[in-house]
């Protein structure tokens, strides 16, 4: 049975541009038993709009038996810094006002988000990560905490690599401007009952095409045109996953964490990466996605090739990008063998 939680810290958050977050809170939810030496831990790291029910969108790889087995470790999946689902973010209300924060809210960067887990792990006195995981922006954070800590014992990088590229920068870019562009946006500031919600929407279909893969959207739509309509079958399901997201995500919340993604890159700021890097002897597996537009397998293949001591893995998926939280089948025996290869390594 899973517990969903919340922990406000103890001290103010200082993010990387030097705004202050009062009393910063994280969401996240746990499954399993912590044991005594706080070091069984599983964390799973969410994407962009992810939220901590990591038993739902993470389902496949999750459960008895399985990569993500509760019955054997203490799995927690936080929800991330600048979001909408109960951590500190946009629409968290603002101690100094008394009304949420909105545009308000500080820009974050994927270290933000990784610093302020790493404060929750250390005010719940966790000593120890058996394992990381995470796709997308959600592998972006299992990096950084590699990077920046010395708890992981092992990682699972999915459809990512060392750095957000142009590309990706200017997809992210093109979904912003459909949310800035809504005539209800008011620089960030607009009222519940009419927020941006057509931005938001067009924003979130620009993303789809990105995540999937063409060859993916002719098996599935092909040029078939919906019954009695006379607009093409895959119009309908990007105006329903546009649809679908404005019913649950915010739009400042989802400028933000764009452009947290864009901060990412493990070379900034780190003059001597090389010398970081060879400090990072865990074992690492970088999973590519054969028919990833969004994060080509080169990407992840050159990331595996900077991590001492990482090998690369690709998996065969017509979904694209997406294939992270579809294509649980190949996922499975990846995270499992590096759990026994860590397992025999320990005995």
């Amino acid at each position: 049975m899973s517990k969903k939680r919340s922990h406000t810290l103890k001290e103010p958050f200082i993010t990387e541009s030097g705004a202050t977050i009062p009393k910063p809170t994280i969401a996240y939810q746990t499954w399993g038993q912590l044991n005594a030496a706080k070091d069984n831990v599983i964390l799973v790291c969410h994407a962009l709009t992810g939220n901590t029910s990591a038993d739902d969108w993470f389902e496949g790889i999750f459960g008895p038996n399985k990569a993500l087995d509760p019955r054997e470790y203490f799995i927690m999946c936080p929800n991330v810094l600048g979001s909408c689902y109960g951590s500190s973010g946009p629409t968290s209300i603002n101690p100094d006002t008394g009304k949420p924060y909105q545009a308000n809210f500080p820009e974050v960067t994927i270290r933000d988000i990784v610093r302020l887990q790493q404060q929750l792990f250390d005010e719940l006195n966790i000593s120890g990560i058996e394992l990381i995981i995470g796709g997308s922006m959600g592998g972006m954070q299992a990096l950084e905490w590699c990077i920046m800590d010395d708890r992981p014992k092992s990682a699972v990088l999915i459809g990512m690599g060392a750095k957000h590229r142009p590309w990706a920068i200017g997809i992210s870019h093109t979904q912003r401007q459909a949310i800035y562009n809504d005539p209800n946006w008011n620089d960030g500031f607009y009222s519940e009952e009419h927020p941006p919600k057509k931005g938001l929407a067009l924003a979130r279909m620009i993303a789809m095409n990105s995540y999937r893969h063409p060859s993916d959207f002719d098996q599935k739509f092909g040029r078939r045109l919906q019954d009695g309509q006379s607009n093409y079958e895959v119009e309908s399901y990007l105006n329903y996953q546009g649809e679908k997201l404005v019913e649950r995500f915010d739009a400042v919340s989802y400028v933000r964490l764009t452009k947290a993604m864009d901060s990412h890159d493990i070379r900034r700021s780190r003059p001597r990466i090389k010398e970081t890097l060879a400090g990072l002897t865990i074992p690492v597996k970088v999973v590519g996605i054969d028919s990833d537009m969004l994060y080509p397998p080169g990407e992840c293949h050159e990331l595996a090739e900077l991590l001492p001591n990482a090998c690369y893995v690709e998996i065969s998926s017509p979904h694209g990008h997406d294939a992270f939280l579809i294509e649980f089948g190949q996922l499975n025996p990846i995270i499992t063998s590096l759990q026994t290869e860590l397992s025999e390594q320990s005995v």
